[in-house]
């Protein structure tokens, strides 16, 4: 399937088929906060977003600012050919079901991401809800990105069906 027509930013907006390839790295101050289950799993002004062609942005959250009691570990990695290899967490809030690799993280990421070292990015379509300076965020298509998509951003993004391609 050829790649749809990228749609044009209007004012305060990106589009991610601007962002590069290589990922861009880049330091936000914006509030980012992840519930689930009823309570607030993360909350930061630290985060740092990852921008790359045709995704959206990727927000990784220092550790710091995460409740690592609701995290545990799990047998699945995977490898990014930018990041190197990732991590993943099940998210394990008491009193509702366990969600499977809701988070992943780069122990030992390439030596161009070290700032996302340890940090956990959430995938959107696994929890209850994230925000971005309390804008609600949608997740993008399919399983495989953790783009977290706000009215700041434009496509067409990359997950959904037919778009493994572009």
């Amino acid at each position: 399937m050829p790649r749809p027509k990228a749609i044009e930013p209007g004012p305060g907006q990106e589009s991610v088929w601007d962002y590069p390839r290589p990922p861009a790295i880049e330091p936000t101050s914006s509030l980012v906060r992840v519930e689930h289950g009823g309570r607030t799993v993360a909350e930061t002004t630290r985060a740092i977003r990852i921008l790359e062609t045709s995704q959206p942005p990727g927000f990784y959250l220092p550790p710091d600012d995460v409740d690592l009691s609701v995290l545990v570990a799990s047998s699945t990695a995977t490898a990014c050919e930018w990041k190197g290899m990732a991590s993943y967490f099940d998210l394990a809030v008491p009193g509702v079901p366990v969600v499977a690799d809701a988070a992943w993280s780069y122990p030992t990421p390439t030596p161009r991401f070290a700032a996302i070292t340890d940090h956990l990015a959430f995938y959107p379509q696994c929890v209850d809800a994230c925000f971005v300076d309390d804008e609600r965020v949608e997740g993008n298509e399919g399983s495989f990105y953790g783009g977290w998509i706000t009215s700041k951003v434009v496509g067409p993004f990359k997950g959904g069906p037919g778009s493994w391609g572009w």
